[in-house]
């Protein structure tokens, strides 16, 4: 007909992405996006950091001890002076990783316990909510601290100093830090469960594992990447209290607790020695926890934004 116009199959369509939604979602969230910036430099500084400061961390300079900024020393030096910026770039990498790797544990486990516990209808939900809730008592602090005292020189033995303390207090922390998301993970398993679309699998004879892995899992990740990034932070705040105690790693391991273990004296003659470690934990605690913000708006499909 004379009329009528087709389009075009090649047009231009605006195609829905879940991806692209987040992305605005998130990038409305201002603090959340400063943040993402801000713990980008961290990440970046910390790895390309020796690339760029080749000083050594292990270098004394005893002239030098204990002087504050300069442009020899942008961060200042220690009582042996040693230059603190290169001993946090050293650090820094440490402390993210073990805040990454006891995140993952933590998640891992969680992840396990709360799909169990959300998938079962009977005594085993209950148990392991039981379990949960006994984890959830028992006092954080000192069981970290007594466990870390019974099992770091078993451990260093085997894998030497720094390997021995990282796999302890990745263990460690992450172990103490799973009960949050095993309740987050039963609590959406509890709901998705019920929903149509898996009622529908369910019905055309998908095993209870591909209903999990399929259907109930990818639906539930938006609580699970929220508190995931909040362990992160809490495993790097557990790190630097464990290495300010005395507890953590090897002096000679210049972590940002550790660090601040070492400046608590020379407070009043060294400030720099104290506010640049610091600062650095501020800076990467309140980062995480803004874009965790960030995530629990973007991944929050009942939320307008």
């Amino acid at each position: 007909m004379a009329g009528l116009t087709l389009a075009s199959p090649s047009a231009e369509r605006r195609v829905y992405s879940p991806w692209r939604e987040t992305w605005r979602r998130y990038s409305r969230h201002k603090l959340a996006v400063v943040s993402a910036f801000l713990l980008l430099i961290l990440v970046l500084a910390v790895v390309a950091g020796p690339f760029v400061w080749r000083i050594k961390i292990n270098e004394i300079d005893i002239v030098a001890g204990m002087q504050g900024p300069s442009f020899a020393h942008p961060f200042g030096t220690d009582d042996l002076g040693q230059d603190i910026l290169a001993r946090m770039i050293y650090g820094g990498r440490i402390s993210l990783a073990v805040g990454l790797a006891a995140m993952l544990v933590s998640v891992f486990i969680g992840t396990l316990i709360g799909a169990l516990a959300g998938m079962s209808r009977g005594a085993l939900g209950h148990g392991l909510m039981w379990l949960t809730d006994l984890f959830l008592s028992l006092p954080q602090l000192p069981l970290l601290l007594l466990l870390i005292y019974l099992f770091r020189d078993g451990l260093k033995q085997v894998f030497g100093p720094e390997g021995g303390i990282f796999i302890l207090i990745v263990l460690v922390i992450g172990g103490l830090r799973w009960m949050p998301v095993a309740r987050l993970v039963r609590a959406q398993f509890l709901s998705i469960r019920e929903k149509e679309f898996v009622e529908a699998a369910r019905a055309l004879g998908a095993s209870p594992v591909r209903q999990v892995l399929r259907h109930i899992l990818p639906n539930a990740l938006g609580p699970v990447i929220i508190a995931g990034t909040i362990d992160v932070a809490a495993a790097i705040i557990a790190e630097s209290t464990l290495s300010f105690l005395g507890l953590g790693f090897p002096p000679d391991t210049p972590t940002w607790g550790r660090l601040l273990y070492d400046a608590k004296d020379f407070l009043d003659i060294g400030p720099h020695w104290a506010l640049f470690p610091g600062g650095a934990i501020f800076i990467a605690v309140v980062a995480i926890n803004f874009i965790g913000d960030g995530l629990r708006d973007a991944l929050d499909a009942r939320r307008v934004i």
